[in-house]
């Protein structure tokens, strides 16, 4: 098992501060640039049905021209599976999407869903792209995606980070059960949503663990100290709970 714990970096909402004011600045392709001068491992994008953050041609330039990998996060919708299949990124993630939430309110329900993403996995993976699940790190979400035979979960660390004391305690051991559980089952483990510099330590630790996606606090932080920095310290900080 490698040591490395990847860091994926979400740019949406560089896109989100773009869109607020219309034009072309900031640009989600600038902070492309940054992330892979600052060592992160990948770029993770969520193209929504109502565009609010990155739009069809930012997805256009990233596929163009960056190096690094990059992860599409995407409704399990028609008009999502035909731009995966179009635009072929290194990896999509299944979330979940309503239009009225502000954020990914939490996981996926592989289980529930199960002949709705079957089709959807199955075209995704026979197109060469590396098909990721959503979940909350739950046992049943994890045999749902044994049965979808999707390679990689990602788990949903919310909840983890929104809570404390004992609570987050809970939380932390149903988040390293899920990924031992993946990781038995050959499932790859990924995890991701409200991370920060305070609380990336103990998911970081967990070795099972393959890569964190981590954006909103990335972008926020870096209004005040800039984001190289603020990708920098939230490396050493995942290497140094890895150490």
């Amino acid at each position: 098992m490698s040591t490395h714990l990847r860091l994926g970096v979400n740019i949406d909402h560089v896109a989100t501060i773009r869109n607020a004011r219309g034009g072309d600045h900031p640009d989600p392709w600038r902070a492309v640039q940054v992330v892979e001068a600052a060592g992160g491992d990948g770029i993770t994008v969520h193209l929504r049905e109502d565009r609010r953050h990155i739009r069809d041609n930012d997805l256009d330039v990233l596929m163009a021209n960056a190096t690094l990998p990059i992860n599409l996060e995407m409704a399990a919708t028609e008009e999502m599976l035909a731009i995966a299949l179009r635009h072929k990124p290194h990896a999509a993630c299944i979330v979940p999407e309503k239009r009225e939430e502000r954020t990914t309110e939490g996981g996926l329900d592989a289980a529930g869903l199960h002949n709705q993403l079957a089709p959807i996995v199955t075209r995704l993976t026979d197109a060469g792209i590396r098909v990721s699940l959503f979940i909350e790190p739950d046992a049943r979400q994890i045999d749902a995606a044994i049965q979808l035979r999707a390679p990689v979960v990602e788990l949903h660390t919310g909840r983890y980070a929104h809570c404390e004391g004992e609570e987050r305690a809970t939380e932390l051991r149903r988040i390293a059960d899920a990924a031992a559980l993946a990781a038995r089952n050959g499932i790859e483990a990924h995890a991701g949503h409200g991370l920060t510099f305070d609380n990336v330590g103990p998911i970081a630790a967990i070795p099972q663990i393959a890569e964190l996606n981590i954006g909103h606090f990335l972008i926020g932080e870096a209004i005040f100290i800039g984001l190289d920095a603020s990708i920098r310290e939230m490396r050493a900080r995942m290497d140094a709970a890895r150490g």
